[in-house]
């Protein structure tokens, strides 16, 4: 599992990077804004935080494919690891076709459907990006559709992986892991609730208690080998 961080806040950043073994960083427009600051900027703050052996994950915003395109030169332009994000529409097909030609890296998103993700992926797409709980919230299935495009890249041997995104909660990460999703991208606030669990936490209280009426508070292993 490639597991990323779906956010553009760098303290969040910093302590994913710190606690977590995380593969890259992914943001999108809203997210963007919500800094309120200069892309540029951002992703360059992004960068160096995350380091140079991590991904990092941009979009454009252009209505056609030919300024999708040169969007996409402007973003190597500023970070030359960058992983262009495009929209599965008409245009953004074009798009993809184009931008993979001059050997920038891409992340399909906006996909709801496991045709757009074939699409996308035969279109020159390394990553494809299902919205697993905007599905959900139709009354689709959010899991199934990303099993379903894994099935669709093994059947037709695509070089292409499913970066699951638009998580609400653990139960959704757990099962589009289940489905074979290659990468998923979440939030700081769901990422961190992966490891929780009370059992967790009072096991861990339990073996620190018993440690300390023995060999003493806030000793550790050093302090009595």
């Amino acid at each position: 599992m490639i597991y990323m961080l779906d956010t553009a806040n760098i303290e969040a950043i910093a302590k994913a990077v710190d606690l977590y073994p995380l593969a890259g960083v992914t943001t999108n427009p809203s997210i963007v804004a919500k800094e309120n600051r200069p892309l540029r900027e951002i992703l360059l703050d992004i960068r160096e935080v995350i380091g140079s052996e991590r991904m990092l994950h941009a979009q454009v915003m252009g209505k056609n494919a030919e300024v999708m395109l040169e969007e996409a030169k402007a973003l190597r332009e500023i970070d030359h690891d960058i992983i262009v994000k495009v929209p599965v529409t008409p245009q953004g097909l074009k798009a993809m076709k184009l931008i993979a030609i001059e050997g920038i890296r891409i992340t399909a998103t906006a996909i709801l459907t496991p045709q757009q993700a074939l699409m996308a992926a035969v279109a020159g797409a390394e990553f494809l990006a299902p919205y697993v709980n905007r599905l959900d919230n139709i009354c689709s299935n959010g899991a199934q559709v990303a099993s379903e495009m894994v099935h669709l890249i093994n059947t037709y041997q695509l070089d292409a992986k499913v970066l699951a995104a638009s998580f609400k909660n653990v139960q959704q990460v757990h099962e589009v892991a289940m489905a074979g999703a290659h990468s998923v991208t979440i939030a700081p606030d769901v990422f961190d609730q992966l490891l929780v669990h009370p059992l967790t936490d009072s096991g861990v209280a339990g073996f620190v208690s018993d440690w300390d009426e023995v060999y003493g508070h806030n000793k550790t292993v050093l302090d009595v080998i």
